[in-house]
């Protein structure tokens, strides 16, 4: 696990050696054990390394045999072992035991078909010295991350934003055109940043870059070929085998592994698949003072019952507030999550005895996990049984009547499935409400409008189906996994993540609908919760999911924390953007307990400290 950085050439970077040890330098969080740089004619690279496999030999840059190909590497490779024996038996010459070598001899084998043969997360770039061109990939789920910068000659990349800082061709701009879009999304919900000519590239994705020309192109897709012919016992044991070698191949590395632990079935099936090797893995746990919102006493309880180690912090309101001007930067981009910051402390307790943990992300989005893919499993028996004209009348009756039960869903039944995509709800959904908040006037498109090509893409699947495909190119991506990566590095901890392992991506695509997200029964992750409950206890496998509670809400009515963001929104940045008046109703109503705005205050306030770290501090 590490970080990189690199660019190409231009006169800009008079003294390139020192720029990439300085871009490199930024990101030393993701790699403290080691350092090291190669720079030729066309390319300056650098390394961050936090070491995990072969811990003496593993430095990068990694030179091919001939020296006409350098490799830079941020991931973990799962069949690494397999590819080396077969590149050994085509004549290839190895330097290192590391994952990273196999995907850069892989490269020379096999050119871009590499990609196809990986099992893992990462992040790599190759450059030919010969050829003067660059060739990079991205995982693809987009577990680890990948930047580049591109305006005019100037082309550089990195493992975060914050590196392109040090470079003097670096033109720091904010975009302000995507504002509205993040407070909508919390998030850019495409490839664009909030950071003018700074993109990220997509999961699933590669690239080439050659005579200043950048070409990008999707190298894997995820097909749903449903088998409707199967029983739930088969998909219990089809899932319970290929889980327990995910669970395997993630623990592979030359240092200790210990597992987060929430109370949610996805961290305690893992936990319970580790310790079936060994009961010596630690598990780390965070929580709260205020009992309601901790998740500690479900798995401390659960850890007992399995016997393994619980290590657990408490996060107090000072210490949460206290860390959200560093987790903003960590971040690179405004991600106004609360879960971000008990994630960082849980994070920050592991590393006190681990180097390497394993955590249950991806479950929900791949095996039907969140409540609203109920939802549109009732939407589509709802479109099924009345046609589109009366729906459409229906909605557009109800709009105008008074409050009555039903009334909401009817509006949304008359709706095209990526016009009611409840992720959208999270902040702001009404352009007119949203543009009272913003200081000038910024035109952008209806939040549904941005996931409208994920839905085109599956639109002869059912409506749980597409919900969660879109999740897995927009909220995992953008929210779920960025925010997995940053606080965990962010500590110099590698987060591994085996249910976001290729076989089990393909699995959960075979399995229908009614077995990941069952409207019937109201049940999610139905297949996946009955092969847990063949391990772990009832009360564990049918846990309903929590979702990092955080006590904020709460915390924004006391005085102390109230008066801290209401600095905030009167301070010359929120001025800069914001009509301050706006944003103080939206805290004294919250206060006076008029409305429930926690989630739309911490859009703004996250913002502007944001804002404040990357363009007054730094």
């Amino acid at each position: 696990m590490c970080g990189f950085v690199g660019f190409i050439n231009t006169p800009v970077a008079a003294d390139p050696q020192a720029v990439v040890k300085a871009m490199a330098d930024r990101i030393i969080h993701r790699g403290p054990d080691d350092a090291d740089y190669y720079v030729d004619q066309g390319i300056s690279l650098g390394f961050r390394r936090l070491s995990i496999i072969d811990l003496e030999g593993g430095r990068q840059p990694i030179l091919n045999e001939d020296g006409s190909k350098v490799l830079l590497f941020n991931g973990e490779i799962y069949n690494f072992q397999s590819l080396r024996e077969d590149l050994l038996q085509k004549g290839h010459t190895f330097k290192t035991r590391t994952d990273s070598e196999t995907i850069l001899h892989g490269y020379e084998e096999y050119g871009k078909e590499i990609l196809q043969k990986l099992r893992g997360m990462f992040a790599f770039v190759i450059w030919d010295k010969e050829k003067k061109e660059l060739f990079g990939a991205r995982d693809i789920f987009g577990i680890k991350p990948f930047y580049y910068y591109k305006n005019g000659e100037e082309f550089f990349f990195g493992s975060e934003i914050k590196s392109f800082l040090s470079h003097p061709g670096f033109v720091k701009e904010l975009d302000e055109e995507k504002i509205p879009e993040y407070l909508s999304y919390e998030y850019i919900p495409y490839e664009n940043t909030i950071f003018k000519n700074v993109f990220k590239l997509p999961g699933a994705h590669c690239f080439t870059y050659k005579d200043g020309k950048l070409s990008v192109e999707r190298y894997y897709r995820i097909r749903y070929r449903i088998e409707d012919d199967k029983s739930l016992e088969y998909w219990e044991d089809a899932i319970q085998k290929e889980f327990e070698e995910s669970v395997a191949m993630h623990q592979i590395s030359d240092v200790e592994v210990g597992c987060f632990l929430s109370s949610g079935v996805d961290s305690s099936y893992v936990v319970k698949e580790i310790s079936k090797g060994t009961k010596k893995v630690k598990t780390f746990s965070v929580g709260y003072t205020e009992e309601k919102y901790s998740e500690l006493p479900y798995a401390q309880e659960f850890s007992k019952a399995v016997g393994v180690e619980n290590i657990s912090n408490k996060v107090s309101a000072d210490e949460f507030f206290d860390a959200v001007p560093l987790i903003q930067y960590m971040l690179d981009e405004p991600l106004p999550n609360p879960s971000e910051i008990p994630l960082y402390f849980l994070a920050k307790n592991a590393r006190k005895y681990v180097k390497v943990v394993l955590s249950g992300e991806g479950a929900d989005e791949l095996f039907g996990g969140y409540p609203m893919y109920l939802q549109g499993g009732h939407f589509a028996q709802y479109s099924r049984k009345v046609p589109r004209p009366v729906r459409k009348l229906a909605g557009g009756v109800a709009k105008h009547m008074p409050e009555f039960k039903g009334k909401h869903f009817i509006i949304r039944g008359s709706m095209e499935p990526y016009q009611r995509f409840m992720r959208a709800n999270y902040v702001f959904t009404d352009p007119a409400e949203r543009q009272k908040y913003l200081k000038r006037p910024i035109t952008s498109k209806l939040p549904e409008e941005y996931s409208k090509r994920y839905f085109d893409e599956v639109k002869d699947l059912d409506e749980p189906t597409q919900l969660q495909y879109v999740d897995m190119h927009t909220w995992m991506i953008y929210d779920i996994l960025l925010k997995a990566d940053r606080m965990s590095m962010a500590n110099s901890l590698e987060l591994r993540v085996p249910f976001l392992d290729r076989k089990m991506l393909e699995l959960s695509c075979r399995i229908p609908s009614r077995y990941r997200a069952d409207c019937q029964s109201e049940t999610t992750k139905k297949a996946l919760r009955a092969a847990a409950l063949k391990q772990l206890p009832e009360k564990t496998a049918r846990m309903k999911k929590l979702g990092f509670p955080v006590p904020l809400s709460d915390w924004l009515q006391e005085g102390k924390y109230y008066n801290k963001v209401k600095d905030a929104f009167q301070s010359d940045i929120a001025e800069k953007f914001f009509v301050t008046p706006e944003l103080m109703k939206l805290l004294d109503d919250h206060k006076a307990g008029r409305a429930k705005n926690m989630q739309k205050i911490w859009s703004f306030y996250s913002f502007i400290v944001w804002y404040d770290q990357f363009f007054v501090k730094n």
